[in-house]
């Protein structure tokens, strides 16, 4: 199949989120399946131009119909880790994409709906006529549209859309500037409910609604948060709409990079393991004390690494660190917070905590020593108050280091209950689960994880041993999204 995903971000070049990560990975798992893929994405200034290769012209007079005139754009190609991708600049007064960031302007729905105008027009001047046109997120929710209402009556008929929505919460809102912009124009047939118009604001368009309607097939990144964006508040307002079109909707777990994310072959840890030889993780323990200078001594270490945010269970973060420490154990975060007074409080607590041998707290990211974490913690914690997917506990499982998660999301996906699950035998189980959001949910869970490992500490290790026989690679999502696409061709 031809496959050409239209997308916001690619890791590493365009990254803001896990969404760089998915487009990546998939477009290499579905490349490696024999398939070929093009990539088109924004050209933003502040982009990392170091990680392109070859970067040329590849379409310099693209004429974009914008309102009552045209935009004219130069489109470029380069290899980005091997993945061909296509970069639009248009070249306008309103600098759309030189703006030195990806997101959050004042009018990032203008910039994005041009950008999948200026995508589609691309693919049919250059006449690309790709069996599958896989969008991502409400950046390119009106690709579907304009391929439906538009663009299929001047020669691209035959191109079928899977749509990907890796977060419900940011749903691309606008008005009538956008219908006028990219040419749909009729007003009083796009703000039908059962087109674009927001499900709870009757004079607002809903750029990620009109990509589900519009859609041959609609995913999300795990099954359980499938049903979750259906049925519970998780869907932001969007239940109603993906209830109508479930026939087309699902979950597809995301996966993670085993080249990256693996304990054999990692460049950032001092000393490689796997299975085979387990004992070696310790010495990474040690080295992991070592440089945040905690003391060496015969406790377990627990992490945290990610966004320091409500999503993420932010309060039960903060809570874990002393539950820890009063339980006997080491804590280690790793994380950046996402609003001002999340950052002074963890501040604070870094300042209070400092002299403690026991804690550490590394406010920031850092993508060396997170792999430092991975491979010398024991276990880590994953409170998330919602996770779509989530890599870390992927990527704890692959380095064995035991995930103690919320049952939300993928979390559920990915990570079975070592005492109380019920659909896997003892012998299949990876992890420790809660489901409440308050404090003695999540002790009882790190309560269970810390006895297990001072008192039984063989069966501890067979448990984290049990984690890395899971293969949470792109294999299986690569697998099913060809169903999908398979799926879509022959059925529409």
């Amino acid at each position: 199949m031809y496959i050409v995903q239209i997308a916001s971000e690619c890791a590493p070049v365009i990254k803001a989120g896990g969404l760089g990560d998915v487009v990546y990975g998939l477009s290499r798992e579905l490349e490696g399946r024999g398939h070929c893929v093009e990539i088109i994405l924004p050209k933003y200034d502040c982009m990392r131009y170091d990680h392109i290769w070859g970067l040329h012209d590849a379409y310099i007079n693209l004429w974009v119909p914008w309102y009552d005139a045209a935009i004219h754009c130069s489109v470029y190609c380069g290899w980005v880790h091997g993945r061909v991708c296509f970069f639009i600049e248009p070249h306008c007064e309103d600098n759309f994409f030189n703006r030195g960031c990806y997101y959050g302007c004042d009018d990032d729905n203008i910039r994005f709906a041009f950008f999948c105008k200026a995508a589609l027009e691309f693919l049919l001047k250059s006449n690309k006529r790709p069996d599958i046109i896989h969008c991502h997120d409400w950046q390119t929710g009106l690709v579907p549209v304009m391929l439906y209402e538009i663009y299929k009556y001047h020669g691209m008929e035959y191109q079928r859309v899977c749509y990907t929505i890796h977060n419900f919460k940011h749903q691309g809102i606008g008005g009538i500037d956008i219908l006028r912009g990219t040419g749909l124009n009729r007003e009083s047939y796009y703000f039908q409910y059962d087109h674009l118009r927001d499900n709870f604001n009757p004079f607002a368009l809903n750029l990620m609604k009109g990509g589900i309607v519009y859609s041959n097939a609609v995913t999300t990144v795990s099954p359980y948060h499938a049903w979750e964006a259906r049925h519970t508040d998780i869907g932001c307002g969007l239940g109603h709409t993906l209830y109508l079109h479930q026939d087309k909707f699902s979950g597809v777990l995301n996966g993670i990079d085993y080249d990256f994310w693996n304990p054999e072959i990692d460049r950032y840890i001092p000393y490689n393991y796997s299975q085979a030889d387990f004992e070696q993780k310790a010495y990474n323990k040690k080295a992991l004390r070592e440089r945040l200078m905690l003391s060496h001594s015969d406790k377990p270490i627990i992490a945290y690494i990610g966004r320091l945010d409500n999503q993420k269970g932010v309060h039960l973060v903060h809570h874990g660190i002393y539950h820890a420490l009063n339980k006997g154990a080491q804590f280690v975060l790793l994380g950046s917070a996402t609003e001002p007074g999340i950052n002074a409080h963890f501040q604070h607590e870094k300042h209070f905590l400092n002299d403690n041998p026991d804690v550490h707290l590394e406010l920031g990211f850092n993508e060396e020593l997170s792999h430092l974490i991975y491979a010398g913690a024991d276990m880590i914690i994953v409170p998330s108050n919602y996770e779509p997917c989530g890599l870390t506990q992927m990527i704890g499982l692959k380095y064995g280091t035991v995930p103690i998660v919320r049952g939300v999301g993928g979390l559920v996906n990915t990570v079975f209950d070592r005492d109380y699950d019920q659909k896997l035998p003892p012998e299949k189980r990876n992890g420790y689960v809660f489901y409440d959001t308050d404090y003695h949910a999540l002790e009882s869970a790190m309560d269970r994880a810390i006895a297990l490992w001072y008192e039984k500490p063989e069966e501890f290790r067979q448990l984290a041993l049990q984690g890395m026989d899971y293969d949470y690679s792109w294999n299986h999502p690569g697998a099913k999204y060809v169903e999908i696409y398979d799926w879509i061709r022959h059925k529409w």
